[in-house]
């Protein structure tokens, strides 16, 4: 009975001074919720523990495990060539060297040491192979990815052997981690609600209780890719459809085989003869001199998610449910290309080699009008109806709607995969203005652009097309 009532003397005490220090502080609830209150050991001190645990995926190029992630800067190796990684965007470095051959093996051989940090953060100085390999075999992965939270955050704590209460400010993942593991150093601790959490999808949520934050780190576990199976990361930022890829498929008559790999054996020289049409009806025929194959293939599933499944008897390398992770259409060599965690398989096909007097011709061979315009998935297309679009032979292009004239500039490197646009800051067409879209696809009456740097830092896919 008497620690009943001691303990309901501390968190009334708690509350007192939250609440007085909430008048100098603005970041804190002056009438903190009732259920407010996180117990060391709980169920939810270990989800919010597991939420802000270090996530070791984003550099699986590397080190092919996601419960740990080397501390930059690091220098690898990569089919012979040295790369300096000195930030994450040097990742990509490691993925370009992987493209640049058809018959290398694509390891990535690491300069030791290196200093790695766990999922707790804590961190181990490697020095070989084997002491990375014993890291990453002896360490669970039990990070939650699909949920984040957004800082700071603000929690009012009393410690009873030493008689004082404070509030505490939460700014980053490492620092909740590390309060979580505490807990237990403190008699009562409350959270400052309301607090937001971010979902996978980019949706934020406010969060008004303990309760009600439990239920939605639980809510969230398995609604996204984690990007734990050493893909590297390179499907998970596509946008494509299944009606996108088949279209890609089918611009061709004929692929071969650019990159296959299967449980770290690299195949492609095995087919290197091999050609492979993918029909309308879902068919596929494989030639090889004298000997053919005939199997079917189909694609489907959501925007970003598309599973292509091959099967063609005979051809056990190819049979699988593959993970659409690039298409590629521009003039020169066109390539799709599949995934299955580091298994890869590459199409690639000539069947549009286009050169500069190309798409010079096709583009100066009459009107245009804009069939599509979306700027980092928002559709935009109707800014630009009644618009007539005309690219003349000395690097002049005009669009005109009868009353208003857009004046602008253009030119192309298709061999480059590249057309460049300029009109200055006459709206709407100054969107068009860059120097970098790549040409995704082109024929007599349809030309396709790209830009990956569109408004906002996202993307934009113009169609134009012949009037």
């Amino acid at each position: 009975m008497i620690t009943n009532i001691k303990n309901k003397f501390l968190f009334t005490l708690l509350f007192i001074i939250a609440i007085v220090s909430c008048r100098t502080e603005d970041d804190l609830s002056i009438d903190p919720p009732d259920d407010a209150n996180i117990q060391a050991n709980s169920p939810l001190a270990n989800l919010m523990s597991r939420v802000a645990m270090n996530d070791g995926s984003q550099d699986n190029v590397i080190d092919n495990a996601s419960n740990l992630s080397v501390l930059l800067p690091v220098t690898v190796t990569v089919n012979g060539t040295v790369i300096n990684i000195n930030s994450e965007d040097n990742y990509e470095d490691i993925l370009d060297n992987f493209d640049e051959s058809n018959d290398d093996d694509d390891n990535v051989i690491i300069s030791y040491p290196i200093t790695v940090v766990l999922s707790d953060y804590s961190t181990v100085l490697v020095n070989s192979d084997s002491q990375l390999d014993a890291l990453t075999n002896n360490i669970n992965d039990e990070d939650i990815e699909c949920i984040d939270f957004e800082y700071p955050i603000t929690i009012a704590v009393f410690n009873e052997n030493t008689e004082t209460a404070q509030t505490i400010t939460i700014t980053n993942d490492n620092q909740l981690y590390d309060f979580i593991e505490d807990l237990n150093e403190f008699t009562a601790i409350t959270i400052n609600f309301p607090i937001t959490t971010i979902l996978a999808n980019g949706n934020e949520q406010t969060i008004n209780s303990v309760t009600e934050l439990e239920n939605v780190i639980i809510g969230a576990i398995g609604t996204c890719d984690e990007d734990d199976d050493n893909d590297f990361n390179d499907c998970n930022a596509n946008t494509y459809t299944s009606a996108y890829f088949e279209d890609s498929i089918l611009a061709c008559g004929e692929w071969t085989i650019d990159k296959l790999k299967r449980n770290n054996n690299n195949l492609v020289n095995l087919y290197e003869e091999y050609s492979f049409v993918f029909n309308v009806d879902g068919t596929v025929l494989v030639t090889e001199n004298a000997n053919s194959f005939n199997g079917t293939w189909s694609a489907a599933g959501p925007e970003g998610a598309v599973l292509v499944t091959i099967d063609i008897p005979g051809l056990p390398d190819f049979n699988d449910t593959w993970n659409l992770c690039k298409i590629n259409l521009q003039p020169v060599e066109k390539q799709i290309e599949l995934k299955i965690g580091t298994d890869r398989l590459r199409f690639g096909s000539y069947c549009s080699a286009n050169t500069d007097a190309d798409l010079e011709d096709i583009l100066e061979d009459g009107i245009w009008i804009v069939a599509s315009y979306t700027d980092d998935g928002e559709d935009e297309t109707s800014d630009y109806n009644g618009y007539e679009i005309n690219f003349n032979n000395g690097g002049n292009v005009f669009a005109t709607n009868g009353n208003i004239i857009n004046n602008g500039t253009w030119s192309v490197f298709a061999n480059e995969g590249k057309l460049n646009l300029d009109f200055d800051s006459q709206i709407p067409f100054q969107e068009f203005n860059d120097n970098n879209w790549n040409v995704l696809s082109v024929s007599s009456t349809e030309v396709v652009i790209k830009d990956g740097n569109g408004g906002n830092g996202g993307t934009e896919i113009l169609t134009l097309q012949k009037f």
